[in-house]
């Protein structure tokens, strides 16, 4: 028995209409009270959390699934009860609209203005012209008054152990424990008073009067010296990149309020 045409045409029409409702449920996660809730929800929330860092796994896609869906459960209870219109509501809601707006304003600088490899090699270079030369490592003890520090200098000349005095002795709690090392670093990391003296140092030598600084009395011991080391740019790229780039936000902040126009007066320029 043949199929006539009408007849191969309402199958057809038929078969569309079944998969209608099919196709806009791959398109839904779920329905609550009625109400679609799109799978384009799920797909948002998952981007935003794989870019705060978190590792898309299928656990966390079903979580994200069931956040999704109680967020509708719980904003239709919301909207019954008539919160939106509340005053309080309105107000959260123009502050979180100001609050991603400015969000936005910055990162679209910075998609329009990202930090370049020749920026970040020029900047690279200026901190290792900057930390060339060399470095020293140095120990000291660290007190209050210049009489305790003659006193201990003579202890040392006398046959006391530097270090041991820097552990009982030393007000510098981040060198004290450890014998007062200070381990290598270039002269510039140090107070001016204190540089100046040490340089002046022969490895083993020790100051023979104690140096004045804003911290107190220190006695010095030079312990050995090298050329100063600067890690490779691989190691630091990173470091450089962000730096750069909130100098750049910085300025482009401070370029937005000079050109504004109000009466206003700022208590920082923070």
């Amino acid at each position: 028995m043949k199929i006539s045409a009408s007849l191969r045409l309402t199958s057809f029409a038929l078969a569309a209409l079944l998969a209608a409702p099919l196709a806009a449920q791959a398109q839904n996660i779920a329905i609550v009270n009625g109400k679609a809730v799109p799978k384009a929800r799920v797909e948002a929330l998952m981007t935003q959390a794989v870019k705060s860092g978190q590792p898309k796994t299928p656990e966390l896609e079903q979580q994200v699934r069931d956040e999704v869906v109680l967020r509708e459960i719980f904003l239709q209870e919301a909207e019954k009860r008539g919160l939106a219109a509340t005053p309080e509501y309105k107000q959260q809601i123009e502050f979180a609209r100001q609050t991603l707006l400015i969000r936005e304003l910055f990162a679209d600088f910075t998609r329009k203005n990202p930090v370049t490899d020749a920026e970040v090699q020029a900047e690279y270079d200026k901190y290792k012209g900057q930390s060339g030369g060399t470095e020293y490592r140095a120990r000291h003890i660290l007190v209050e008054k210049e009489d305790e520090a003659k006193a201990l200098i003579a202890q040392i000349k006398g046959g006391a152990k530097f270090e041991d005095l820097a552990k009982k002795n030393s007000k510098d709690p981040g060198s004290g424990e450890n014998g007062g090392d200070l381990d290598f670093a270039s002269p510039g990391a140090y107070v001016p008073e204190f540089s100046q003296a040490m340089v002046k140092l022969k490895k083993g030598e020790m100051t023979d009067a104690p140096v004045k600084s804003q911290f107190g009395w220190h006695i010095i011991k030079l312990e050995d010296t090298r050329e100063a080391k600067f890690p490779p740019l691989e190691e630091v790229k990173g470091q450089i990149q962000q730096k750069l780039g909130q100098q750049k936000i910085g300025e482009f902040r401070d370029a937005i309020r000079a050109k504004a126009k109000t009466d206003y007066k700022f208590s920082t320029l923070n």
